[in-house]
């Protein structure tokens, strides 16, 4: 069986696990564990608290420091009202695609390192090889959050991290963050009719709101002037606001779930200075006023570092070397990538499939960005025997 077909076998039975961040992952995480155990790498398995999700630390090579870590995430985004012209959980394949979901965001990536890997188990590796596969990543990196303190506590100190985003195998060295947020209004219900004596939680929410597009505006004004990012400044984006259950009732809650994409740590930092002062200084006062048990609470559900363009990369370096890659891009969309460089390591994301497909029925990796990506591995594992 060739490395090609071998990696279809396995992506096929990856994509049978049907992943959504919402449900367990524990059983593919524990049929991987299985498969490097066999070859006999040094497996580590992390569960959370709930026992239905875990991430996967296992290691091929010396126990040694300096080792390159091949990094994708398990879980995949739902298919609910999705018109799917496949089975999105069952590998279909049209002339030289291959349909499914997760398959190029990110199964792909991690169907070629297991294929891989019996070809770093079989030589004398110079170097440790580490695959490393977490859980939650669309739902805000919760798994490696999770995983990065346990990694750091057991002393792994790897200096390298391929992150197998979809990029057409392209060489990223560079993207924004990612920091998504749920603010909840808490008010007075009232009739309709007389508005004055209930605080309208929703009014509160849209007064909210427009102070985040407000503050979107002065974030354009705050770009940095080397800045590569497409658009260039920290963007904000209101996903959700939600409030009330009829025409003539004063809503006494609302929510708006927001995120923004930061370019630098400082645009971060500004807009919840500028919202904490905001919120203490005008909104709660009016609200309090009329009520005062109204609040206003902002939950976090994710914030995520960006991958900082470092003019010293040896990550980069070495990709570029096995890709043919002589140039190095950013992207807008995050990745777990920034958590593996708050470690110390050099990173870059570089894997098979376009971002295009990711996330939308129907989605597909060729035959041919496997084949691009099974070459990068294959040049790995002969870079590193001995």
């Amino acid at each position: 069986m060739t490395d090609l077909r071998a990696t279809e076998a396995i992506l096929s039975e990856l994509i049978a696990y049907p992943t959504v961040s919402t449900d367990p992952n524990v059983a593919m995480i524990g049929d991987m564990a299985q498969r490097l155990e066999d070859l006999g790498a040094r497996v580590e398995v992390y569960e959370d608290a709930t026992g239905g999700k875990a991430n996967l630390f296992a290691t091929i090579g010396p126990d040694a420091p300096d080792g390159i870590v091949l990094s994708g995430h398990s879980d995949v985004v739902p298919v609910t009202d999705q018109d799917w012209y496949t089975d999105p959980f069952a590998l279909s394949e049209r002339g030289d695609l291959l349909y499914g979901r997760g398959t190029c965001d990110m199964k792909g990536f991690i169907a070629a390192s297991l294929a891989m890997a019996p070809a770093f188990a079989e030589a004398t590796l110079h170097r440790p090889v580490h695959f490393c596969f977490t859980h939650d990543e669309e739902t805000g990196c919760l798994g490696a959050q999770a995983l990065v303190p346990e990694l750091q506590k057991r002393g792994h100190r790897p200096s390298i991290a391929i992150v197998g985003e979809p990029t057409d195998m392209r060489v990223i060295e560079g993207h924004k963050g990612c920091c998504e947020y749920t603010t909840r209004f808490v008010g007075l219900e009232g009739h309709g009719s007389n508005p004055d004596r209930g605080v309208n939680a929703a009014a509160y929410a849209v007064k909210y709101v427009n102070r985040l597009l407000e503050l979107a505006e002065d974030l354009k004004r705050r770009v940095p002037r080397e800045s590569r990012f497409d658009p260039p400044w920290t963007t904000v984006n209101i996903g959700r606001v939600a409030g009330g259950v009829a025409h003539n009732v004063i809503p006494g809650k609302a929510e708006v779930d927001w995120e923004m994409r930061p370019v630098q740590y400082g645009d971060a930092e500004f807009v919840k200075e500028m919202l904490e002062r905001y919120i203490e200084e005008e909104l709660l006062p009016a609200m309090r006023a009329v009520s005062p048990q109204a609040d206003i609470m902002t939950q976090t559900i994710g914030e995520v570092a960006g991958l900082e363009p470092m003019d010293v990369n040896m990550a980069r370096t070495l990709v570029a070397s096995l890709t043919g890659c002589d140039t190095a891009d950013v992207v807008p969309f995050g990745t777990e990538a920034g958590l593996f460089q708050q470690m110390g390591m050099s990173v870059v994301v570089c894997g098979p499939g376009s971002i295009a497909q990711a996330h939308k029925p129907d989605e597909y990796l060729s035959r041919a960005q496997l084949s691009e990506c099974l070459s990068m591995l294959g040049g790995l594992r002969d870079s590193l025997a001995t």
